[in-house]
């Protein structure tokens, strides 16, 4: 027993009575109300529910339907909510028809830089706008960010452009600070499995970008959804960033057959980040169109006007010109299949 499927007109009365039975049980309800039908999540062990306890609870008022789910990711899964979940930030549906393009630098490096790159995204059609203010790097010796500082430039180029923040979260005790400025948490590929990182982001009313880790299979990934959705933040982004395998040509091989994979087993919004997914400019614009073909819901592209001096993932960086093309090559791809960008 792990969804039940609540009559249409079921009672708020009848709903805390389900409610209360379930926490009996030691068990949790997540109540999710869609347009036609309200279903409850249930979290917990739910294999310690016998077939009499269930049976008694599907004939309690109210109650339409009581289904088991094998899959380990119960609020992640399809079966929770068959109908694909939409994110409005800031008037920006994410998860709809519009395809949505994140660009921007890796890192934010200095006032001048950022702002000049806001402007020329903006200007080519981007709807978000990201950087790093807080850098994971491979090497400690490398550039890691400006901190709040870097935070403080984000949101003067919000207010300047209007473009939402992207921005990404290492550290819990940063929470906060972060919370302040971005309007989507970017949780990295390295990050993915921290889950301490995870729950606290659930306990949060903001977005949650989750990058899918580098040796990560798709169940991992769904699973490590599922520790934000716990806590009860349900407005979770998925990005296909590139996996590790043996092969060299590339940064990383960008699994697109992870996009229609993912919209037969969840409801969440689905990104692909090419940059990172290839670590070449030249390979970025081939493989977001194919991304848009694939079906997913949003890019993450990295822009920078000087990639040559860039302080990190310069070689993977769009200049503007480059990104306005792609965005313009982007349109009949996206309208083809019947989608905006």
């Amino acid at each position: 027993m792990d969804i039940i499927v609540l009559k249409p007109g079921t009672t708020e009365e009848q709903l805390r009575h389900i409610i209360k039975k379930l926490e009996s049980k030691g068990l949790q309800a997540n109540v999710s109300k869609g347009t036609e039908r309200t279903i409850i999540g249930v979290i917990g062990d739910t294999s310690k529910i016998t077939e009499e306890e269930e049976s008694v609870i599907s004939i309690m008022p109210g109650v339409e339907d009581v289904m088991r789910i094998l899959k380990p990711y119960k609020l992640a899964s399809r079966e929770f909510r068959p109908d694909g979940t939409t994110i409005n930030i800031k008037g920006n549906v994410i998860g709809g028809k519009k395809i949505h393009v994140i660009a921007g630098p890796c890192a934010v490096e200095n006032r001048t830089i950022l702002m000049n790159i806001a402007k020329k995204v903006k200007e080519a059609g981007a709807t978000f706008v990201r950087g790093g203010a807080f850098k994971p790097r491979t090497s400690p010796y490398s550039f890691q960010g400006l901190g709040e500082e870097g935070l403080k430039y984000l949101a003067e180029a919000r207010e300047k452009t209007g473009l939402p923040v992207v921005t990404e979260l290492m550290d819990p005790r940063d929470m906060e600070v972060i919370q302040k400025y971005a309007d989507i948490i970017q949780i990295g590929a390295r990050n993915m499995q921290n889950f301490r990182l995870l729950l606290e982001v659930g306990n949060s009313s903001k977005p949650v970008l989750l990058k899918r880790g580098l040796s990560a299979t798709i169940k991992e990934w769904l699973m490590a959804a599922e520790y934000i959705m716990s806590r009860g933040n349900h407005h979770v982004i998925l990005c296909e960033r590139g996996i590790r395998t043996f092969e060299t040509a590339t940064r990383n091989t960008l699994d697109l057959s992870a996009v229609p994979v993912l919209k037969k087993l969840t409801h969440l919004p689905v990104f692909v980040d090419p940059s990172h997914g290839v670590g070449k400019w030249d390979l970025v614009a081939p493989m977001a169109k194919a991304a848009v073909a694939a079906g997913a819901d949003g890019l993450i592209i990295e822009v920078h006007t000087n990639p040559e001096e860039a302080l990190s993932d310069g070689e993977q960086s769009l200049k503007p010109n480059d990104f306005k093309k792609l965005m313009k090559d982007l349109k009949p791809i996206a309208s083809a299949i019947g989608r905006s960008i």
